[in-house]
């Protein structure tokens, strides 16, 4: 398939002229500027509101959680959610290396180090098989907690990352955690709406991570949230990231050190609106992948559209992509379509290529290298017609 049949494929499937195709836009239409407009005639514009409440309550509700707290944003998340479940200073924080950057920034922001084990080349989330094989070669148990026999390190918490959506093999990850006592946290920024055996995303840990940005499939223009069904953890995840005041009438008394990250009302009104819509954007970028796989099944071509997952019952189809047959052909189809407008963008380079998390420690990474020379993600938004 020549990539040019590609690119006007993608033009014919959004029904657009413009110039530019983007990867993921978002989308309006619901109430968003009725709940904005409301915000600001309250006045109640910071992180104050009924909106903050009523977004929380939702998306609590949406994730089958107990407690859900609203964030300026997916890192704020990550990084508060590793410090809750113990995460210290110079301790160790098992992840994947294929993921944003904000997954390993999120463990430094807490003093901490990560170390990357590989994927599956199915979910391009975290190997379960890695993970157990990392931990019975490197793992010691001391107590109640678990060392890193090469660095001496605590093993604090185990942060897999779900990867454009997919599921990574969350319960059989839980199981491992479980079996070695080690906090288990989801990165699932991009993951509101998918599943695993019916189970949301971000359910599975002891807190789960999620983010709002433009690009996300819902979005609050930013933001992020952190979910637990430990209302305790929960409650202290709001008092952390509200600066650690001390409940008063007119008093500022804080007690520890604390975060000013919550989520303010005005992008809360924005958050509501798209959730409420969060379910038809997700059809809607169903009907986007199905005419994809119409497209790529009916060519001969070297390119494939990564599959569904068996471990992800319900995906929310966020960004799709396509495996190419080496580097050199990813390289030139990237080229050919950004130059004609057609956005695409490759898989992130693997965290230990980056100069601040070169000395990591890790794996193989046979599956992450693999996918990093091959995977590209194409156009996603959401189309109605």
């Amino acid at each position: 398939m020549k990539i040019d049949s590609f690119n006007s494929f993608v033009r014919e499937l959004y029904q657009s002229d413009k110039k530019i195709i983007p990867l993921h836009a978002p989308v309006f239409m619901g109430k968003e500027k009725e709940y904005l407009l409301e915000t600001i005639d309250s006045t109640f514009v910071s992180s104050v509101g009924k909106y903050v409440d009523q977004a929380e309550s939702l998306l609590s509700k949406y994730t089958g959680t107990s407690k859900a707290v609203a964030l300026v944003n997916g890192t704020a998340a990550i990084q508060v959610s590793l410090r809750i479940a113990g995460v210290r200073s110079d301790d160790e924080v098992l992840t994947q290396a294929l993921t944003f950057v904000a997954t390993a920034n999120a463990i430094k922001y807490n003093n901490a180090n990560p170390v990357f084990v590989d994927v599956d080349l199915d979910t391009m989330g975290m190997s379960p098989k890695a993970l157990e094989q990392f931990l019975e070669e490197f793992g010691e148990k001391r107590e109640e907690c678990v060392y890193n026999r090469k660095t001496g390190n605590r093993i604090a918490a185990v942060l897999p990352m779900h990867t454009f959506g997919f599921m990574c093999r969350i319960t059989e990850i839980k199981a491992i955690c479980d079996k070695w006592r080690i906090p288990l946290v989801e990165d699932a920024a991009e993951a509101l709406g998918s599943m695993s055996n019916g189970q949301s995303a971000g359910s599975f840990g002891l807190l789960g991570a999620f983010s709002f940005n433009g690009n996300k499939i819902i979005t609050a223009g930013g933001g992020g949230i952190i979910v637990s069904n430990n209302i305790e953890l929960g409650e202290q995840a709001k008092y952390l990231t509200t600066t650690a005041k001390k409940p008063h009438p007119y008093e500022y008394f804080h007690d520890e050190l604390g975060y000013n990250f919550r989520m303010p009302n005005i992008n809360a009104a924005l958050l509501f609106a798209q959730m409420e819509k969060l379910e038809e954007y997700r059809l809607a970028k169903a009907k986007v992948y199905e005419r994809y796989h119409e497209f790529f099944n009916g060519t001969d071509s070297q390119m494939n559209l990564m599959p569904i997952p068996e471990s992800t019952s319900q995906w929310n189809f966020w960004l799709m992509s396509i495996m190419l047959e080496n580097q050199d052909k990813r390289d030139a189809f990237l080229k050919e379509t950004n130059e004609q407008g057609v956005i695409t963008r490759p898989i992130w380079q693997l965290l230990y290529r980056l100069p601040m998390y070169a000395h990591c420690q890790r794996d193989s990474q046979q599956n992450a290298e693999f996918l990093e020379e091959r995977i590209v993600n194409i156009p996603s938004s959401a189309k109605f017609e």
